[in-house]
This record gives C-alpha cells, sequence and structure tokens, in this order.
C-alpha cells in the first residue's frame, strides 16, 4: 500500500499559484529560480486591469532572459517530481550510511571486574 504524502508547505504554496495562475512547470521552475514569492504572484498578475503590464508567464520569462541569458532552464521538473527526487537522494543517503556504519560489538552484560572497596 503506498503511503500517501503531503508536501512541504513550501512546495505547495508553489503547485498552489501554479494552477491558479495557470503557469506551466517551466514558468514556476523559472520563478522559483528568480526568488520570487508564489504568494506575491497575485499582484503581478493583474493584466486585466492594468494594460500595460505583461501577463504573468511572459513576465517570468523576460526577467529569466534578462537575469540568466537563456530562454528556459536547463532542466524542466515539476515541483512533485523535484521533491521525489529530494526524497530518494535523502533515502539513498541514509541507506549508505547505514550500511557503512560499524556493527556494536556484542559484549556480556555481566559482572564488573573492578572491586567495591
Amino acid at each position: 500500500m503506498a503511503k500517501y504524502q503531503t508536501l512541504h508547505p513550501v512546495d505547495q504554496s508553489w503547485v498552489d499559484a501554479r494552477v491558479r495562475h495557470r503557469l506551466s512547470h517551466s514558468h514556476v521552475q523559472m520563478a522559483r529560480e528568480l526568488g520570487m514569492n508564489p504568494k506575491r504572484l497575485e499582484r503581478i498578475d493583474d493584466h486585466r486591469d492594468k494594460e500595460w503590464k505583461l501577463p504573468l508567464p511572459e513576465y517570468i520569462q523576460s526577467l529569466y532572459q534578462k537575469r540568466f541569458g537563456k530562454e528556459q532552464p536547463d532542466s524542466d521538473l515539476s515541483v512533485e517530481e523535484r521533491v521525489r527526487q529530494k526524497e530518494a537522494k535523502k533515502s539513498a543517503k541514509r541507506q549508505n550510511k547505514r550500511s557503512n556504519r560499524p556493527s556494536k560489538p556484542s559484549s556480556s552484560s555481566g559482572s564488573s571486574s573492578k572491586a567495591k572497596g
């Protein structure tokens, strides 16, 4: 039976922002790399009220182009895939640590050799 695991609140806020603002996985990754806050994307995404503003996906892409000099990130990963990779890496590291741990020598829990006095 698969264990249901919830996302960290920060990752969940990015998933919510992706759905709310209709962003692609690459747009979310670009926004994360730019250091944007997912809770404040609402302020940027009001291009319907203010005609001079770019739509949010285009705005993120233009900022990413200015800062990094490329159109898209090198790898396109969704938030969920990134969390899965992080967990797999963490469990592999834990397993490696367990296998490299020296086994405890078995010692008798009998009487001590020191004399009382």
